[in-house]
């Protein structure tokens, strides 16, 4: 067995730093170091927790001196899509600074950095995106985690990439994700209008944080693509859950991109090449049957 490493993983409290911490607490032997903005989401047993502002460029290098983690695994991201675009500045600050933050503080003790991106690098126009596909965000979101990539990718600095989307899954204490408000909406019977244009990879969150085991024991750089294996539309994705949870498909009701008039603009067709991640990671991600299964049996329902 290799020997364990030293990991700092920040966003610990978000829902893919919930999931990651738990899988490689449970599976791996690495020593975990969780840091977030508030007080920490799980138990302090079998690891150390600190709040941590990433923006701050001088907490960031503190930190990472005192630690000295081997590995930065970044899930932190300030990933309100609207929101982004009316709080341009807390966006960057997030999504960039924070980023670059990392690289400063890392090359303190040559940690490598692990970082999360998303499919609103793309403008959605074409579809099966590899890792290699050209760049073209259409929101602000999409471009500063287009130019936080740039960020590592010039940065002399080891690095690995995950591109993913339309994340799901449960946690503790967390704003609710398209599937929880979904299954919260149609349990109270209320009617939710969903959009049948927009396509894309639904993708359960514990694939994510398995991936970033199989990244980071067989130390793999470079930029993956990971999300689920389904291709489908958010109002397929949503009729295939009320019918997996038993509530009522009828309350869904399709709703064109247009007719929201939101402040951000979204990719129509982000899907992805899984091609590189599934040879080089060896992993295989749920369809969006297996994915709300596993849901459903986390929520105990």
């Amino acid at each position: 067995m290799k020997k364990p490493k030293k990991i700092l993983i920040t966003g610990s409290n978000g829902l893919l730093g919930q999931k990651t911490t738990e899988i490689f607490r449970h599976e791996t032997q690495h020593e975990l170091i969780l840091t977030d903005l508030h007080d920490n989401a799980f138990d302090s047993k079998g690891f150390d927790y600190f709040p941590m502002d990433i923006t701050k460029k001088e907490e960031v290098k503190d930190a990472v001196k005192k630690y000295q983690p081997e590995l930065i695994i970044n899930t932190a991201a300030y990933t309100n899509v609207d929101g982004c675009e009316t709080d341009r500045e807390l966006s960057w600050k997030v999504n960039v600074d924070a980023v670059k933050n990392f690289i400063i503080a890392t090359r303190i003790n040559s940690s490598k950095i692990v970082h999360i991106s998303t499919d609103y690098i793309f403008d959605g126009k074409s579809g099966n995106y590899s890792e290699s596909s050209k760049p073209n965000p259409l929101s602000y979101y999409g471009k500063s985690k287009l130019a936080a990539e740039n960020a590592l990718i010039t940065s002399g600095v080891d690095f690995t990439i995950m591109r993913t989307m339309i994340i799901y899954g449960t946690g503790k204490n967390l704003r609710p994700n398209f599937a929880i408000w979904l299954i919260n909406m149609l349990s109270e019977k209320n009617t939710v209008t969903i959009v049948d244009d927009q396509f894309g990879m639904p993708t359960m969150v514990d694939d994510l944080g398995w991936a970033l085991v199989k990244m980071v024991d067989l130390n793999k750089s470079g930029i993956y693509n990971v999300c689920g294996s389904e291709y489908c539309n958010r109002y397929e994705f949503a009729v295939k859950l009320a019918g997996i949870f038993g509530l009522n498909e009828n309350l869904i009701m399709p709703i064109k991109t247009s007719d929201l008039n939101q402040a951000a603009e979204r990719p129509m067709n982000s899907s992805f090449i899984l091609l590189k991640a599934e040879t080089d990671l060896g992993i295989k991600t749920l369809n969006v049957t297996e994915g709300l299964n596993l849901l459903k049996v986390q929520l105990g329902l």
